[in-house]
């Protein structure tokens, strides 16, 4: 079963700033973790992750810096924020009371 790509959107940034509290990435790494931990359920575009760094960035939750590889095309790493981190615990926070709505609004008794 593969998740349609809308009921990831929404919570991208979210999922984008728990990687980064990891440690620092980059688009495709990021791209490929999220598909790889779902399962090869969710497929992520890079170019979703990309316009994701820019909003995550002019908001200052993420700085951006070059990487210095020794071979081929240089990558720009995300790193996460002070501020970066704050939002993350209210994104998560938000998402723990939204997850329980659902699961009773979708799955569970509605009139107890």
């Amino acid at each position: 079963m593969s998740i349609p790509a809308d009921i990831l959107r929404g919570h991208t940034d979210a999922v984008i700033l728990n990687v980064l509290r990891q440690g620092d990435s980059y688009g495709y790494e990021i791209a490929r973790l999220i598909y790889d931990e779902s399962g090869g359920e969710i497929d992520v575009t890079e170019a979703t992750i990309y316009i994701a760094f820019r909003r995550l960035e002019k908001s200052g939750y993420i700085t951006s810096y070059w990487g210095d590889e020794g071979g081929g095309a240089r990558r720009r790493y995300y790193k996460i924020t002070e501020s970066g981190l704050k939002k993350h615990a209210e994104l998560a926070h938000e998402w723990q009371g939204v997850e329980r709505i659902l699961s009773k609004l979708i799955g569970g008794a509605l009139r107890d």
